[in-house]
């Protein structure tokens, strides 16, 4: 009886819940990194006239008479940026079901690139001709990188896992 107890104890000793893994830190900072948007202008430009103008995910903000206003909405771009920021959280909870949650990680990348290249396209119609230098650029322009960095680094701990229970399986 004595022996039966040390190999439970082992075997709950080892045991490490799959929501503790490496990969549901980086899923979780990718997530925040894409949310992070709607905090951070990835443009802030300086008008002829004085005023500036920000962009973010939902919409371009002047500075209108010392208030900041905001004067195009940008709703599709915020829906699509609550979807994206969706995608590895809920990848995080397809624990038990790595090839699933491979294939939302690269959804996800797939994603988060062609977003990125939408807010390009947002920003050059907003802007206009306006030639744009390194300070004009916000701390959002970084965070679609830095979130694709996330996921593929949850990939990273996706795939040693699955080889680890692949070996595992192999031994019995």
């Amino acid at each position: 009886m004595n022996n039966h107890k040390a190999k439970i104890f082992i075997f709950v000793s080892n045991y490490q819940p799959m929501l503790q893994r490496v990969q549901t830190i980086w899923l979780f900072f990718a997530t925040a990194a894409i949310f992070s948007l709607f905090l951070f202008p990835y443009l802030q430009v300086i008008n002829p006239d004085g005023t500036s103008k920000a962009v973010k995910v939902t919409g371009v903000y002047e500075s209108i008479g010392g208030n900041i206003v905001q004067t195009e909405p940008f709703l599709a771009l915020t829906i699509v940026t609550v979807i994206l920021g969706l995608i590895p959280f809920l990848a995080i909870f397809l624990f038990k079901n790595r090839k699933r949650q491979m294939m939302l990680c690269y959804i996800c990348i797939a994603g988060i690139l062609g977003f990125s290249f939408w807010m390009v396209q947002t920003a050059k119609q907003v802007l206009g001709n306006i030639t744009l230098q390194t300070e004009n650029y916000g701390l959002g322009v970084i965070l679609p990188s830095l979130s694709v960095l996330f996921v593929i680094l949850a990939l990273r701990g996706i795939r040693s896992d699955e080889k680890l229970i692949k070996s595992a399986e192999r031994l019995r």
